[in-house]
């Protein structure tokens, strides 16, 4: 974990681990196989440059992937440890938005994460069917946890 900006209200290293961990059980992977899943936590200069650099959108976004991985787990030794990817949270964004939709900080900080790592298992929501899929999980993974639903209205 790579803290590049105070954060106030950002979450623990262990609950980081914690929903990392979650959304690793929750796709079936192997919790005894060595996962490396590194998340970074920026400001917002540096969420802009990235989102610019990677998206071509000159704005911070909440939650940047950076998947790693191009084998399937299956094809690779079991003792081999696995480094998944990059997650990136801009702190900043992150608490603007749990404030303005009226959502816990902490819960949106673990639907970033979860969001986040989903995107480095391969789950995206660049159609309509594949927002259905990946949210539905997102869901699931969340209330684990006992975070509410975040794409309920009025949550």
């Amino acid at each position: 974990m790579q803290v590049a900006a105070n954060v106030s209200n950002g979450p623990a290293e262990a609950d980081i681990q914690d929903w990392l961990k979650q959304v690793i059980r929750h796709v079936g992977i192997d919790t005894t196989r060595s996962i490396e899943i590194s998340v970074r936590i920026v400001d917002e200069a540096e969420g802009r440059s990235l989102n610019k650099q990677f998206r071509d959108m000159d704005s911070a976004t909440n939650v940047l992937s950076f998947p790693l991985l191009e084998a399937s787990l299956a094809d690779l030794p079991d003792e081999m440890p696995v480094a998944l990817g990059d997650i990136v949270i801009c702190g900043p964004v992150v608490a603007r938005e749990a404030s303005e939709q009226g959502k816990k900080c902490s819960d949106h900080w673990a639907h970033m994460l979860v969001h986040g790592a989903l995107h480095l298992f391969g789950y995206d929501h660049e159609t309509d069917a594949q927002a259905q899929e990946m949210e539905a999980l997102e869901i699931r993974i969340l209330a684990l946890g006992g975070v509410e639903n975040p794409y309920e209205p009025g949550y």
